[in-house]
């Protein structure tokens, strides 16, 4: 299996959990911009902490978009996939 072909099926799956999310929320986009800014903080975090800890990960266009959209599902992700690839 092709791992884009993961990759994608696995970005589907968690913005069809994120949308689900939204819908449900009292206030969708109080909920959304907390939720982007909880993933984009995660993100630098991780850089911060893998001063120690050795992993990190690139901060680019992608992976901020990825961390906005999808939050802390989207870098723990990113984490996995980076371990493994």
């Amino acid at each position: 299996m092709d791992w884009r072909f993961l990759l994608i099926c696995v970005i589907v799956f968690l913005l069809l959990f994120f949308i689900q999310v939204i819908v449900r929320a009292k206030n969708p986009i109080k909920r959304m911009l907390i939720s982007m800014t909880k993933g984009v903080a995660t993100l630098f975090a991780v850089n911060i902490i893998g001063i120690f800890t050795g992993v990190t990960l690139p901060i680019s266009l992608l992976s901020l978009a990825i961390a906005a959209v999808i939050g802390i599902p989207g870098v723990t992700a990113m984490l996995i996939l980076n371990a493994f690839l």
